[in-house]
């Protein structure tokens, strides 16, 4: 068995759309990135990564790439699942957590976790998605952007 954790943050941006594990949420903001800047989804992305020891999601898809130009992250996702499958391994787990002061997650985490479980091809059972505020303290809490950690396990 084999542990990774990922981390990531994206600061908010006029303008743009709120995506967050592949599901839009209305928001008056998103969040400014290179590809759509899935916070959520490229934390997950880096813990699997990480667990395999293959690198980060900057190694596979450098944000200095036109190719990555406002990609879908789910698409990345599943490029990620792909590069775990050939290495052999099997997703035990995934548990992430989205730190946002604004909006309130809780009506679309189980959407969420359907899309990254999808992107996987795993069952949602083993997609764990949870949202915390920081009670206004720090960045987030400033509602300046949104962070997200994310641990999985893999065999």
């Amino acid at each position: 068995m084999r542990i990774g954790h990922g981390y990531d943050v994206h600061r908010f941006a006029e303008g743009r759309d709120l995506i967050l594990g592949g599901v839009k949420i209305p928001h008056d903001r998103g969040l400014l990135g290179h590809s759509d800047a899935d916070v959520l989804t490229h934390a997950v992305m880096d813990a699997l990564l990480g667990a395999a020891a293959l690198g980060d999601i900057g190694l596979h898809f450098p944000d200095k790439d036109p190719a990555y130009l406002g990609v879908c992250s789910l698409t990345l996702l599943s490029r990620v699942g792909a590069m775990l499958e050939d290495k052999g391994y099997v997703i035990s787990n995934i548990d992430a957590t989205v730190i946002a002061e604004e909006p309130r997650l809780r009506p679309y985490i189980d959407r969420i976790r359907q899309k990254i479980a999808d992107a996987l091809g795993i069952d949602i059972d083993r997609v764990s998605v949870k949202a915390t505020t920081e009670e206004g303290l720090g960045f987030t809490g400033e509602r300046l952007g949104i962070a997200a950690h994310a641990v999985c396990l893999i065999e």
